[in-house]
């Protein structure tokens, strides 16, 4: 990628921008399968051509995603790229008005969302899997005991070993799969 390695969300507009299940779903598209036209990524996604370009448009306004005119074979045919690898945002300094409290609110559910989606879909994918990829897959929850600098540091660590390898994966001995990281680490909700 040519530009910055990670968007940084400060604006409530733009966590607007992005908490919309189908622009959650572009987006990672265009990271993960690299630029596509809106025609390509509405097939993917299963609607017209019309709404996956306006909602491109909505994230080319805010940055998370950009044209690639050099991958036209003519003048009519628009090409998208996500500007950026990741999303990232500091949810604490989004906790000041209630206008930001809500627009963390609404993207974090969109993830959630998004997450389960591709869950169940595994689930229900998994019987067509080789016993091997069944056999590596992990579904666990751990309880902890930590004060907010412990659980700053667990994430930390998490983070940093995600991060080495997708930067440097182990060698591969078979093919390979892309596969979908989720951590959600926080304070139990007090009687569940």
């Amino acid at each position: 990628m040519t530009e910055l390695e990670t968007h940084q969300i400060t604006d409530a507009r733009e966590m607007r921008a992005l908490a919309h299940p189908l622009r959650l779903r572009l987006i990672g598209l265009l990271r993960i399968d690299g630029p596509a036209t809106a025609s390509a990524l509405a097939a993917a996604v299963g609607v017209t051509p019309a709404l996956a370009s306006y909602h491109l448009r909505q994230l080319g306004r805010y940055g998370f995603v950009v044209e690639d005119p050099e991958l036209a074979r003519d003048g009519r045919e628009r090409w998208w790229r996500a500007a950026q690898a990741r999303t990232s945002w500091d949810s604490a300094a989004f906790l000041d008005t209630p206008d930001r409290i809500a627009a963390l609110s609404s993207l974090h559910r969109e993830q959630f969302l998004a997450y389960q989606a591709r869950l169940e879909q595994h689930l229900h994918d998994v019987a067509a899997l080789d016993a091997d990829w069944v056999a590596a897959t992990n579904h666990s929850d751990y309880i902890l005991e930590l004060d907010a600098d412990g659980l700053r540091a667990l994430n930390a660590e998490l983070d940093a070993l995600v991060e080495r390898y997708r930067t440097d994966p182990p060698r591969a001995a078979a093919p390979t799969k892309t596969i979908t990281v989720i951590v959600h680490s926080f304070p139990r909700p007090e009687g569940l």
